[in-house]
């Protein structure tokens, strides 16, 4: 079995003790360092080259969004995944402009995290669905949401109703699951939207969809 190959990034040494316990119980999981700021962060990244780094955005020295914009360019392969307290959208923004694939909040179930793991080591992106759900009650709070965005923009009615789901947290399988279509055809939908958006990648996709209201509101 190819294992996948995980750097903790937390300044908080029992934090970090427990989600190594916690992925060292997933036969498809290693623990290949540890760092304790965003510096050795940095060095580590690019002396492992792991697959995923779980990291923190308050960390001594350099935090893990300036973190995340180095690893990019020192191991442009890694994913990164931003595990945070901070529940506030311009955060979120901000790490997925500086490279971030995930963003989970540290009250995420371990379920939760491992999946974020695995999708994002498939090449996927992934918002926790609560901040997604926050994201989306704060922009139709402070944002008029009409279909100008529907009007003006260049996606398909089948485009949008992907996107939705992959704003609210949804991998590609249970994308096509819901929409009864194959795998291979949300990929190539998601491979237009990108086209389409200028963006690079699935979550930057999701994030311009919460920003400009493409996504209606989520209920609550």
């Amino acid at each position: 079995m190819t294992k996948i190959r995980v750097l903790l990034a937390d300044d908080h040494d029992l934090f970090r003790q427990g989600v190594r316990r916690l992925l060292e119980g997933s036969p498809d999981l290693e623990v290949v360092g540890e760092a304790r700021t965003g510096q050795d962060t940095v060095r580590l990244v690019e002396e492992l080259a792991p697959d995923i780094v779980l990291l923190d955005i308050s960390m001594p020295a350099l935090s893990g969004i300036d973190a995340a914009r180095l690893i990019k360019t020192a191991s442009p392969r890694t994913g990164i995944i931003i595990l945070t307290v901070h529940a506030d959208e311009e955060f979120l923004f901000e790490a997925i402009k500086a490279g971030a694939m995930g963003y989970l909040l540290k009250d995420a179930s371990a379920d939760e995290l491992i999946r974020a793991i695995r999708v994002i080591y498939g090449g996927e992106g992934l918002l926790a669905p609560s901040m997604a759900a926050k994201v989306m009650r704060e922009f139709a709070r402070t944002h008029e949401v009409t279909d100008l965005a529907r009007v003006l923009t260049p996606l398909t009615h089948r485009e949008v109703e992907i996107l939705q789901h992959v704003a609210a947290g949804l991998a590609n399988k249970e994308i096509a699951h819901k929409l009864s279509i194959s795998e291979r055809t949300v990929k190539n939908h998601l491979s237009n939207i990108m086209e389409k958006l200028h963006v690079n990648s699935r979550t930057q996709a999701a994030v311009y969809a919460l920003r400009s209201g493409l996504v209606p509101p989520a209920a609550g």
